[in-house]
């Protein structure tokens, strides 16, 4: 019998859980489920006759990978899919997908309520300042980035886009201003919601330079990855531009010395929290579950990413 395992330190709803178990008991599969373990000893332990597996931000490296000679298809349920070692898998043939699209309401909502908490500082009495009639620069306008648009532009702000991959028509289609270059949304700006993925192109590449260039009242919002930040570029920029803001659903290495320094100018989720919602959850465990049962069954490869 095919076998599914749902591998989760950081575990699924109970009713995510409960419908993909009806997923692949309609497909004839059985289903194991491995939560809140706590070393890579146990997830390796369990891996020995499983066919397909559904992780979060699970690390799956080439020890896992090589501890299941039956694997076939990994799924990350989710957009980002970096903790997956791509290269171990297509040498093992295992296919990787992720399921875009299924958090990204949730990741779009985050962004604004981090703006608004951060904006009214923190709700504590004191006069903020609103969103509606300024600048959002949205940084890569994939599923995130289509729904920022519309809240922003719900919310009156004035909304530009900047992704290289993405037809300059699509976006405008959306009443966004599409923009040539990062470096001209970065300088006309005020607020930037960053959805680029992490890669070789990509680490690192948000830095000083961009951020110097930033209008008055700079806010960098970061639902992406912590590696796409210049760590020493961000600190070098926050330390002479006193109005320069950082939030981030996930808190960089050098959280500790903006803490001691830029008080009421940064705030950090305790843990990544884009996709944390129940029906996020819902969603992309769901499609990972109907992903695998496509690929086993027909094999559809649509979100194959190696």
């Amino acid at each position: 019998m095919t076998k599914i395992l749902i591998a989760t330190e950081k575990p699924f709803s109970k009713q995510a859980v409960a419908e993909v178990s009806q997923v692949c008991k309609e497909a004839g599969y059985e289903l194991d489920l491995l939560e809140k373990y706590t070393s890579k000893d146990e997830l390796i332990a369990a891996m020995p006759g499983v066919h397909g597996m559904i992780v979060r931000s699970d690390i799956v490296d080439s020890d896992v990978i090589n501890a299941a000679p039956s694997l076939k298809i990994v799924v990350r349920a989710g957009a980002g899919y970096d903790n997956v070692d791509l290269a171990a898998a297509t040498e093992k043939g295992v296919t990787v997908m992720n399921t875009p699209g299924q958090n990204s309401n949730a990741v779009a909502e985050l962004v604004f309520g981090m703006l608004i908490y951060l904006n009214r500082n923190g709700f504590n009495g004191t006069a903020g300042t609103e969103l509606r009639g300024k600048k959002l620069g949205i940084h890569a306008y994939g599923y995130v980035g289509r729904i920022v648009a519309l809240i922003a532009k719900g919310m009156g702000m004035k909304v530009f886009a900047y992704d290289p991959y993405v037809d300059r028509v699509v976006i405008e289609n959306d009443g966004v201003t599409c923009l040539k270059t990062v470096e001209e949304l970065y300088s006309k700006c005020q607020y930037i919601s960053l959805h680029i993925p992490a890669n070789q192109e990509t680490r690192g590449s948000i830095n000083e330079a961009l951020l110097s260039a930033m209008p008055e009242g700079a806010t960098l919002v970061n639902t992406a990855r912590k590696e796409v930040i210049d760590e020493a570029g961000l600190l070098k920029a926050m330390a002479e531009r006193e109005d320069l803001r950082y939030l981030s659903d996930i808190a960089p290495d050098c959280k500790e010395e903006i803490a001691s320094k830029y008080a009421g100018r940064f705030f950090f989720t305790p843990k990544k929290m884009g996709a944390q919602t129940a029906e996020a959850n819902l969603n992309a465990g769901v499609a990972a579950a109907k992903q695998i049962v496509a690929f086993i069954e027909n094999g559809e490869t649509t979100f194959k990413v190696n």
